[in-house]
């Protein structure tokens, strides 16, 4: 039987925009459902994302993150490891893990931009919850016709 929790892992760098990512999960997909984890940044999410999956525990695991551009170009080597290593925590576990990890390119500590990805990572995080309640349904209908 497919279980029935979910787990919720966010990066604490830009804390009060990435938990925001977690509000609009938890409109979709009960509380009592959801065990959060933090982890300090990006980087530190694909081993635990494949950890908890690894348990057999989640249906999903959702990955919050915000990779700024800090005017070098070490945000994208960033960014593109943590995205292979959550695909590569899914395909090796069997368990969905899903990013919403974003790097934007023109992001400013402003009170603008900090409002504009603040409502953002809310509607990335219903579109998590939304894709992990998708992938569990499709997947169970595969089971059982097989």
């Amino acid at each position: 039987m497919t279980p029935t929790r979910y787990a919720f892992i966010k990066a604490q760098w830009h804390a009060d925009i990435v938990d925001r990512a977690l509000d609009g999960f938890l409109q979709l997909i009960p509380a009592d459902q959801v065990d959060v984890y933090d982890v300090p940044g990006a980087f530190e999410m694909p081993l635990l994302a494949k950890d908890l999956a690894a348990t057999g525990q989640y249906a999903a695991v959702a990955c919050a993150a915000l990779v700024v551009d800090g005017g070098i170009y070490r945000h994208d080597f960033v960014a593109q490891a943590v995205v292979d290593g959550l695909m590569r925590a899914s395909m090796d576990t069997g368990v969905p893990v899903l990013s919403v990890s974003l790097t934007p390119h023109h992001y400013q500590e402003t009170d603008h931009h900090n409002a504009i990805y603040r409502e953002h990572f809310v509607e990335k995080g219903r579109e998590a919850a939304n894709a992990a309640l998708m992938i569990g349904k499709t997947r169970n209908a595969v089971a059982k016709a097989a």
